[in-house]
């Protein structure tokens, strides 16, 4: 009887090639669409700043459109999942969960708008850890839960006798906090920032959508009737303002992550504390 313990597989939420051919399909036009991406990207570029370290080697994961910019001075690996975004970025096709890099190849990993579509988010966020150097840092960021309401809503009234599954599942901020200290990482911090978009109507949302690669991937999907997506429509128009505009909105989860390195400060040791907290709220 072996003594080594059984395999876990996570299970597959995602259709990986539905995955890559919507990545494809949105390559040629994307720069229409990112908005989305580009307000992850300012984030990202926010954290960076406060940041007083230099980096030398980075990866772009989930790179897109290779907007991403390189730090002063830094190589930068692209990466993505779909063939046409990892082609013209010169980069490498894969996905987030499968990394084709060795340990310890990069001081500081970036993804922007593609770890809420992952099977195995846990699995992916422990190879990012493996690939950083030791004290290298991580920054992360993608579409959390609590996003596109306006939609979710508009398809409950469609579909009020028998709900399909349309939309990806969602990943909140305190979870997300939480699977970065799963995989190891040191100072975790997960933090939250909201989008709110006015749209005309829902042929505008899906379009962005379709253009930035974020319709449904599940590998258990349903198409549409034309009447359940007329009532769609009813219903999302219903939710318009006094200015014909229904308002939808994203939750963007902001991931920051360090892998362990001795030279990082330590939590203080429980009982240390000079001062009570007690006489201090008195004061």
């Amino acid at each position: 009887m072996s003594d080594q313990a059984p395999e876990i597989f996570a299970p597959e939420i995602f259709d990986r090639g539905a995955r890559r051919r919507r990545r494809d399909r949105a390559a040629p036009l994307y720069r229409e669409h990112d908005f989305l991406r580009g307000t992850m990207l300012d984030g990202i570029a926010e954290r960076l700043d406060a940041v007083t370290r230099s980096f030398t080697d980075v990866l772009d994961l989930g790179c897109f459109d290779a907007a991403f910019p390189a730090p002063a001075g830094a190589r930068v690996a692209r990466c993505d999942p779909g063939f046409a975004f990892s082609a013209a970025a010169g980069g490498v096709q894969a996905d987030e969960d499968r990394l084709p890099f060795a340990d310890g190849s990069f001081d500081l990993v970036v993804s922007a708008g593609v770890l809420d579509q992952v099977d195995d988010l846990p699995g992916a966020l422990s190879l990012i850890r493996r690939v950083l150097r030791p004290d290298g840092l991580f920054l992360g960021v993608f579409v959390g839960a609590g996003s596109l309401p306006a939609l979710r809503a508009a398809l409950r009234v469609a579909e009020a006798d028998r709900p399909a599954a349309r939309l990806h599942p969602q990943i909140d901020v305190r979870s997300a906090g939480d699977l970065l200290m799963r995989a190891g990482f040191a100072l975790p911090v997960a933090d939250v920032e909201t989008l709110d978009v006015g749209y005309r109507d829902l042929g505008r949302l899906l379009g962005d959508l379709r253009g930035m690669a974020a319709t449904n991937a599940l590998k258990q999907r349903q198409s549409m009737t034309r009447a359940v997506f007329g009532r769609t429509l009813a219903a999302f128009a219903d939710a318009a303002d006094d200015r014909g505009r229904t308002h939808e909105k994203f939750q963007i989860v902001f991931l920051t992550g360090w892998s362990p390195d001795p030279s990082q400060p330590k939590p203080a040791r429980r009982g240390s504390a000079t001062a009570s907290l007690t006489d201090a709220l008195k004061r």
